[in-house]
């Protein structure tokens, strides 16, 4: 396949051409059209994947500053509550409380994962 070579526009035909002549300009030329669609959809391809990339780069950034922000807020609850219960009851009452709501998360995650993507034939 001729990919990397430019394209060319076609010859004028010439009255004394045969029909093996113009078969195989037309093969030359059908050789061109599919490298140049190709190349158009490389393009394509790597232009989507640039965004996606710079897209994913600014949302693992979001997401990194939103856990900074929870543990901020948890180690802020830890010591409020310290005053009240003690920094040890203040920790283990916090620390239950995120991993039972972890745990409901999870689980909700779970049976959601077993639901079906696409609909069952014949339903």
């Amino acid at each position: 396949m001729q990919a990397s070579s430019p394209i060319r526009p076609p010859a004028p035909a010439d009255e004394g051409e045969t029909l093996t002549t113009l078969v195989g300009r037309l093969v030359d030329d059908s050789r061109n059209l599919v490298g140049a669609e190709i190349a158009l959809y490389k393009a394509r391809g790597l232009e989507r994947v640039s965004r996606y990339k710079s897209a994913a780069i600014f949302f693992v950034a979001a997401g990194v500053l939103a856990l900074a922000g929870l543990i901020a807020l948890l180690v802020g609850l830890i010591l409020s509550l310290a005053t009240l219960i003690g920094p040890l009851g203040a920790t283990v009452v916090v620390v239950v409380v995120v991993l039972v709501v972890a745990g409901i998360l999870a689980m909700i995650g779970k049976s959601r994962m077993k639901q079906p993507i696409l609909p069952e034939h014949g339903a």
